[in-house]
């Protein structure tokens, strides 16, 4: 059963969200929070394994309760909800420790889907929207000490594993990445479940967000 904390000062959308989720056998509401504070107390007594955490909430808001929740438990699962695709939020959620992102108006289908992708380990960024959005913001991040960044991690990986992880930081999915190498898809699987591990990263969306920190990827290119 995964557990949801949902997080929203709107309880009707709270409400909403709550009738759809428990809808399905698999999933369970823990709790509900009505401010960022109140979700990171919770977050800490209940242990969700999933957290839906909007964005714009009065007092502490969703990045700054995702980064304290995450620094408490690095392994907690966060969604954060946007109204827009492109919001200027997003992008800290994600550095906060994030797993993804999820448009408030998404089909039903959808949120249940991110929840289970999330809660298995993997992320709800979809290449598109990993480009449209890494492209967006990544023009915000400093600059200095890029090339020793860059190099540091690509000291760290093999060949095979620098020409898997620009790919995936380019915001490719695995099939993508597979026919373009001429690799089967459980190889690059392989691959990027290695990559996370000698860099120390939770998900391919942390894996996007270092890259273009440390200048291995620029946009555009």
């Amino acid at each position: 059963m995964i557990s949801v904390l949902l997080v929203d000062d709107q309880a009707l959308l709270r409400m909403g969200f709550r009738l759809i989720l428990e809808t399905e056998p698999d999933i369970e509401v823990a709790g509900e929070a009505a401010d960022g504070a109140a979700g990171v107390t919770m977050a800490s007594a209940l242990h969700p394994d999933v957290v839906l955490m909007d964005v714009r909430m009065p007092g502490m808001d969703g990045i700054a309760a995702t980064a304290a929740i995450t620094a408490a438990d690095p392994d907690r699962k966060i969604i954060i909800l946007t109204t827009f695709d492109l919001d200027e939020y997003v992008f800290a959620g994600l550095k906060a420790g994030a797993s993804g992102f999820l448009l408030k108006d998404a089909p039903p289908a959808d949120l249940i889907t991110a929840i289970r992708s999330v809660a298995s380990g993997d992320a709800v960024l979809a290449p598109a929207a990993t480009r449209r959005l890494i492209h967006q913001f990544t023009a915000l991040l400093p600059d200095p000490g890029r090339q020793q960044d860059r190099d540091a991690i690509l000291d760290k990986l093999t060949d095979r594993e620098q020409t898997v992880f620009a790919q995936l930081a380019a915001g490719r999915s695995n099939r993508e990445i597979a026919a373009d190498l001429y690799l089967s898809e459980g190889t690059v699987k392989v691959h990027v479940g290695r990559i996370l591990a000698k860099l120390g990263l939770r998900d391919r969306v942390q894996a996007v967000v270092l890259a273009y920190e440390s200048g291995l990827i620029t946009p555009g290119s």
